[in-house]
């Protein structure tokens, strides 16, 4: 029982929160959708903590890069990879995912449907929508993009002003571990947040539901294996040299650690031997770039919102038009700078990109119930692509040479 509850142990408890509740839709299914308050108020934590959450982790994954000479020479190649890396997986994701349709034509036995009303912008109304007249309103409002442009704002002058802006930082770190503490809180709650919406959801939609979420769990993981040689394994033999099976087995090792912590901070220290012991990537360079990655390189992260926006926009029979897709690989692109590194941690994320879309967030509970399955390949393409660009880096700033290793 000791072991049951252990932090660590988080997925197991939800995994059970999970079957309880597909056990109690069947056996009770009245009462299962009398009690989705239940559920109702789990979603609503995750949305309490969605701005503070964004505001925190973009702050200081900006405010915390300290090596301003190695930022300059080679920063702006380093970021312009990750985000060129994370379109073209967004790309590779959107196109397996449309043609597999998760979502689309699941039979019910009530079928869901949704009143509101997606994102369709225009290039003049993002443009007033992102820029806030008053970001206290905004926060309050939830408007997750004018606070990001905010936030990415004040952390690049907290950085310019040097010392004077350390009170702040040091501030800032103080209240992200405090945010991701208090989030940290919430998520133990979720065995009995997926108990109650999985249970409404079994009631509500019949045994249809799991196909739906069998596919799309399916699609993620082809999405991740496809993008893994496509955007990764093929550019970086291609442009560094480096033999193929040399490179397929140093992320094998990687990926032992990352199926199992599902964390790339946690993967860290084995992705920084791996890459220079086992691919000969150099050391300043690996120690910038494969940081860096941690927090802003999130191919995994393109695949897990391109699949579950194509799955929740099906789901409920919703047409995604191509404004609304080019907007949301953009708001991706965006908003996973902010992925928080704790269990779960993504299902918040998901939520709040489904938010800026206009979309339902209601699946985000039955997918919390396997979402370690998921995060299993996310947080193994998040890493494996910080391994790829730090040699493409390396070798692009003549730092690396592939015939050097061992």
């Amino acid at each position: 029982m000791k072991t049951l509850f252990a932090k660590k142990n988080l997925f197991l408890r939800v995994a059970i929160g999970f079957v309880l509740g597909v056990i109690l839709g069947f056996a009770a299914p009245k009462f299962s959708i009398a009690t989705k308050v239940v559920g109702d108020i789990y979603l609503n934590l995750i949305k309490l903590m969605i701005i503070p959450i964004v505001v925190c982790a973009v702050f200081c994954g900006i405010a915390n890069i300290r090596d301003s000479a190695l930022l300059r020479k080679i920063g702006f190649r380093t970021v312009l990879l990750y985000v060129i890396m994370f379109i073209f997986s967004a790309a590779v994701s959107l196109a397996i995912a449309y043609a597999i349709r998760p979502g689309y034509g699941t039979v019910f036995e009530n079928a869901p449907v949704y009143e509101g009303t997606i994102t369709n912008p225009t290039i003049a109304s993002f443009l007033t929508t992102i820029v806030p007249t008053n970001i206290i309103k905004s926060m309050a409002d939830g408007s997750t993009l004018p606070v990001i442009l905010f936030t990415i704002v004040f952390a690049v002058a907290i950085v310019s002003i040097g010392d004077q802006g350390k009170a702040v930082l040091d501030f800032m770190n103080s209240l992200s571990e405090a945010m991701f503490k208090m989030l940290g809180y919430f998520m133990e709650l979720s065995p009995i947040g997926v108990l109650s919406l999985m249970a409404f959801s079994v009631a509500q939609y019949g045994a249809g539901i799991f196909s739906a979420l069998a596919k799309y769990i399916a699609c993620c993981w082809l999405c991740c294996v496809v993008v893994f040689f496509v955007v990764m394994v093929l550019p970086t033999c291609l442009y560094t040299k480096v033999p193929v099976g040399k490179l397929l087995k140093a992320c094998g090792k990687i990926a032992l650690v990352t199926l199992s912590t599902t964390s790339s901070a946690a993967t860290l220290p084995t992705t920084i031997n791996v890459s220079m012991e086992d691919l000969g990537a150099p050391e300043g360079v690996s120690k910038f770039t494969l940081p860096l990655g941690c927090t802003i390189n999130m191919c995994g992260g393109a695949c897990s919102f391109c699949c579950l926006a194509v799955f929740v926009s099906d789901f409920y029979g919703i047409g995604l038009s191509f404004g609304t897709i080019v907007f949301l690989v953009f708001i991706a692109t965006l908003i996973n700078m902010a992925a928080p590194g704790i269990p779960g941690g993504g299902v918040v994320l998901g939520a709040s990109f489904l938010s800026i879309l206009g979309l339902p967030i209601d699946l985000m509970g039955p997918i919390s119930g396997f979402y370690r399955l998921l995060d299993m390949a996310f947080t193994t393409i998040n890493v494996e692509g910080d391994v790829a660009a730090n040699l493409i880096i390396s070798k692009s700033i003549g730092e690396y040479d592939a015939g050097k290793v061992a």
